[in-house]
């Protein structure tokens, strides 16, 4: 039996090696985590329709917004759904930690994700949708396909950039085998999860996304992508009017992720315990699912009905009003999920009424309908979710129009253009920042979180008391010792700096207390502060020097500007190597 374990684990630390060093092999890996990822956006996709399927009595293949009426005592689901989503948290104690998403793994954290996290996110997301709200399961597809990439990186050991680009493979697979878009998925990957698009991350990136489509359609999916015929062909001014549409898109996009944030905040004031507040959302839901069953579950039946058939642009309005506030009440009131598609399906109505808007203004048709719903789909998208490439692709792949796709470009560029210049944040990192986190991608800058004050100082083992004469301090330190003293008061606690130099300048009594040239008294850093905050604390001292204090006054080091910036130049060279695989 101990030969045994043995031969195993020289097996396992042989095949770690040749992973780590072999790009075919972590393509090979990356393809056996795509079409994982892909099984389970089919299973989580099965699990949740089969609840609508219950708890609605849906005919077969009926998807739930594409229900033309729900009887009122069925839509009573949803605040069950809230009761039930209460019990599950609870008994998952999700409101007693920090949940982190496959984002912010890949920003904060080089891609380690928590298995028991991802679980929790994926239940309470299948639980949220199967009972109706208005989210979708993109984000517990994305977030087990990089769980499962994030576990297998961690047993292979794999260096900080691999793992960032098997856990972006893992989630774009996810999305590609739920879309049937392996093009969407990949870009997903690179623009979502990664954060960057880099060479080396191309093949394993595209593989998975791959896989993930294949076993995906193995097993049966019904892709959410958008089959669609291009109305007319695109001239050289429709991407005039498209970038109009893509601005417009822009603006309700982030009214819309505003408007979530601040019914979040009222409903936190709202008298009802926090874990029971998605049964107050779910009560919201129901007169708002009760006028159009669109505006329940993510939307992907409701979105095929209003573009094959001439909806009136009246009842289009109407139902983007309800979609949107379905869905700012489904995630302000504690549901869990994102608003992926939910996006998709509000840009669809939007391009619709823009391009009616346009028409009547004019008196002519401008655009045709079809065309700008496609193309408001994806910028409105854009605005919410992110990713310019990503949302062309889905355009691409659904209508196999590169015309088309070409105007989607535009649109999606003016669209993430105004929001990165105006707002700034993605749905996901909009989040992450309401939580207080400051990043606005999932490009790594874990390791900036690393470099703090207390890890970069140099200890101050024995300060100098202030109270000596500056005779003694030239006693104590002659001229070329050392540039710098930190200097404390009787009780331990930081006075101030004194440089050497200005000891022995003329002018200085030598019976007066050396503490009397002490400078930056105020000027201080916290142990914890960030390499970026302590650069920003040197520029607004004008200090060359400044000393680490903890809470009650004590010393801990001292850290000079020269050697914080080397640092830092140091290892954003390092994170860029590893971007490209130099290292």
């Amino acid at each position: 039996m101990t030969l045994d374990v043995t031969a195993f684990r020289l097996a396992a630390a042989w095949l770690r090696r040749r992973v780590r060093g072999s790009e075919a092999l972590l393509i090979l890996l990356a393809v056996v985590i795509g079409g994982a990822a892909g099984l389970l956006s089919v299973v989580q996709g099965a699990i949740a329709r089969t609840i609508q399927h219950l708890l609605f009595a849906l005919p077969s293949g009926q998807r739930l917004s594409a229900t033309p009426a729900i009887p009122l005592p069925a839509l009573l689901a949803l605040p069950v759904g809230g009761v039930i989503l209460a019990l599950f948290s609870h008994a998952a104690k999700a409101r007693a930690r920090k949940m982190v998403d496959a984002v912010e793994a890949n920003a904060l954290h080089g891609g380690r994700m928590s298995w028991s996290d991802s679980l929790v996110i994926s239940g309470q997301t299948i639980i949220s949708n199967g009972f109706g709200a208005s989210v979708g399961l993109e984000a517990a597809y994305a977030q087990l396909g990089g769980l499962v990439a994030s576990i297998a990186g961690g047993w292979f050991k794999l260096r900080r950039a691999d793992l960032r680009v098997l856990v972006g493979a893992g989630a774009g697979a996810a999305i590609a085998g739920a879309f049937g878009a392996p093009l969407a998925g990949a870009f997903y990957a690179f623009e979502i999860v990664i954060g960057a698009y880099t060479p080396a991350a191309i093949a394993p990136v595209a593989a998975a996304s791959l896989s993930g489509v294949l076993v995906a359609q193995a097993f049966g999916a019904q892709p959410y992508i958008v089959h669609a015929t291009v109305g007319e062909q695109v001239e050289t001014h429709h991407y005039l009017i498209y970038a109009g549409l893509g601005a417009v898109a822009a603006v309700i996009g982030i009214l819309l992720m505003r408007a979530v944030a601040e019914i979040e905040t009222v409903s936190r004031r709202v008298p009802v315990r926090a874990a029971l507040r998605p049964v107050l959302g779910g009560m919201l839901l129901v007169p708002l699912a009760w006028m159009t069953p669109q505006v329940l579950s993510a939307g992907h039946g409701a979105l095929h009905i209003d573009l094959e058939y001439g909806v009136p642009l009246t009842i289009l309005a109407a139902i983007l009003v309800l979609k949107s506030a379905a869905s700012i009440v489904s995630l302000a009131f504690g549901f869990r999920g994102g608003l992926f598609f939910a996006s998709l399906f509000l840009g669809s109505l939007l391009g619709q009424l823009y391009a009616g808007g346009l028409g009547w203004f004019a008196g002519h048709s401008l655009v045709d309908p079809t065309n700008a719903a496609l193309v408001g789909m994806a910028a409105l998208a854009v605005a919410v979710v992110g990713g310019p490439m990503t949302m062309a692709m889905l355009v691409l792949e659904a209508t196999h129009d590169f015309s088309l796709a070409g105007a989607t470009i535009a649109a999606g560029l003016v669209s993430s253009t105004i929001v990165r210049e105006t707002f700034g944040y993605s749905f996901s990192t909009w989040r992450l920042h309401l939580r207080g986190e400051t990043i606005k991608s999932a490009r790594d800058v874990g390791w900036v979180r690393t470099l703090t004050a207390g890890r970069m100082m140099r200890k101050v083992e024995r300060a100098t008391p202030a109270r000596i004469t500056i005779a003694e301090f030239r006693r104590l330190f002659p001229l070329g010792s050392t540039s710098r003293v930190v200097v404390i008061d009787d009780q331990d606690r930081y006075v101030g700096i004194v440089q050497t130099a200005s000891a022995f300048a003329e002018g200085a009594s030598p019976s007066d207390a050396v503490g009397t040239l002490a400078i930056h008294r105020e000027q201080v850093l916290e142990p914890d502060a960030g390499i970026k905050a302590v650069m920003t604390a040197f520029d607004a001292a004008g200090a060359d020097e400044m000393a680490i204090v903890a809470g009650d006054g004590r010393v801990l080091g001292i850290l000079s500007e020269s050697y914080v910036r080397r640092r830092y130049a140091e290892e954003l060279d390092k994170s860029q190597r590893a971007m490209f695989r130099e290292d």
